[in-house]
């Protein structure tokens, strides 16, 4: 028998799954979008861009705005950790934007969130080679592995736990300079 879903939770993913997609963000549409929302219209706004063009994906962050940039990387980074941790970011972007991060978490005056950012990237690079095998293997079972050969795991916690609000950082980078996060 199916469990039910919660009436909230239901209502929380309709609402995702039917939210408005920017195609364009200028200042006018960037005022408009409540905070809450302002992360991920500029999110959505980069998955537009992307969409279909996954492996030209350097090129395309890199020809965007600075601040959408800057909160893709950011954005990313947190997902990723968030999720499975520095090794899983490492993993699944095969260190793209890794060294941009430090950058973008500066741009957002999330200073704790850099430090820990150029950390994890000096223990990667120590580690890259080794890990690679894994990463070459191509399957669930090597990439569960390579946590147990990767000394990341420690700094997953840490950013957990970073005294800084991204989310607030980021809303208020949009908010203060609009013309940064505004493309076509």
């Amino acid at each position: 028998m199916e469990k039910a879903v919660d009436p909230k939770i239901a209502a929380s993913l309709d609402a995702f799954a039917n939210r408005r997609i920017y195609k364009r963000l200028d200042k006018a549409v960037l005022a408009a979008v409540p905070d809450g929302d302002l992360e991920q219209a500029v999110v959505d706004y980069v998955s537009t861009k992307l969409d279909g063009h996954y492996d030209n994906e350097e090129t395309i962050i890199a020809k965007l705005p600075s601040g959408i940039r800057a909160l893709y990387v950011t954005w990313t980074v947190e997902a990723e950790v968030s999720n499975g941790g520095f090794n899983q970011y490492y993993y699944n972007t095969d260190d793209k934007f890794a060294s941009d991060a430090v950058g973008a978490f500066e741009y957002f005056g999330a200073t704790q969130h850099a430090e820990l950012m150029r950390e994890a990237n000096t223990i990667r690079a120590a580690e890259a080679a080794s890990l690679k095998t894994y990463k070459d293997k191509g399957t669930i079972e090597a990439f569960s592995e390579s946590y147990e050969h990767s000394k990341l795991g420690p700094l997953d916690e840490r950013f957990s736990k970073l005294g800084e609000n991204l989310s607030q950082l980021r809303v208020a980078r949009i908010r203060a300079t609009p013309e940064q996060f505004s493309g076509e």
